[in-house]
């Protein structure tokens, strides 16, 4: 069998995994089988352990934590991924991490593209690209907040402020601009849910802010469900973010800047330390 060493591109894991994967693959199992088929062979051909953050894994840690792990761990090297370049820009993160989820991504373009369709300015277009980039490759858990942190050293206040309170809004209608509690919510969180205390709080701060309906807004284009005929390229909007965000000269991640390491996580999400 290859191992890491000699295995230098995201395709040459997947190809190996896959036949090894594929041999093993009997009838009628199911699509989720199948995947922990495919990552099992894909950690045989790393020969690389992998560390999973304990939010990944919260069942196991509540019954203790873990067995230890013999072998060696990915530490700064993901061949399962796109590799980046040295100095990555925002385009790079989008189009090598973020968009990777065919369903996450879709999301955070067509609510870009809304925005830009529906006369935004610039600094909330970008906003509606970024607004979910935490739950698409971070954590879920106040996403906004996350979001906003990783965004601020490089964009406008309002666009960093708008991404950090939208998470609050969404959950609080607004009929005087057409803005209703989403359906997908009651769908999914269930007709008797209370957002905490701290939301309602933050809920608050932002109603009473200049800034209000900037957040808002974030929320009336916060699409929950997609067009599968509207085909948004991210291209479309490298003219907005040269515009809007300050792409550090050393690359994004390594500027030394208080969110580095949240974007140096996104090139390597997976190692040990």
């Amino acid at each position: 069998m290859q191992n890491a060493a000699k295995l230098e591109s995201q395709d040459e894991v997947v190809d190996e995994a896959g036949k090894i994967a594929s041999a093993k693959v009997t009838p009628g199992m199911s699509h989720d089988a199948k995947d922990e088929l495919l990552e099992n062979a894909m950690m045989g051909v790393l020969d690389r352990n992998v560390a999973i953050p304990w939010f990944g894994n919260v069942e196991e840690f509540a019954k203790g934590g873990p067995a230890p792990a013999g072998g060696k761990f990915l530490m700064h090297y993901e061949p399962r991924l796109p590799q980046m370049p040295e100095k990555p820009t925002l385009m790079d993160y989008l189009k090598k991490r973020l968009l990777l989820s065919k369903r996450g991504g879709n999301h955070l373009l067509q609510s870009a593209n809304l925005a830009r369709k529906n006369g935004l300015p610039d600094k909330l277009v970008l906003a509606c690209l970024l607004h979910d980039i935490a739950v698409v490759a971070h954590i879920r858990t106040d996403h906004g907040y996350y979001g906003a942190q990783m965004i601020e050293p490089y964009v406008d206040e309002e666009t960093s402020w708008s991404i950090r309170y939208h998470q609050a809004l969404r959950f609080f209608p607004d009929p005087s601009v057409g803005y209703e509690y989403p359906e997908l919510y009651t769908r999914v969180f269930g007709e008797d849910y209370v957002p905490p205390a701290y939301v309602k709080q933050a809920y608050d701060e932002a109603r009473n802010h200049k800034w209000y309906m900037s957040a808002r807004l974030v929320t009336m284009n916060d699409l929950y469900s997609f067009d599968p005929n509207v085909k948004v390229d991210v291209d479309d909007f490298t003219d907005i973010i040269g515009r809007t965000f300050r792409q550090p000269e050393e690359g994004l991640g390594f500027d030394n800047s208080p969110s580095s390491h949240m974007w140096r996580s996104l090139i390597w999400p997976n190692n040990f330390l």
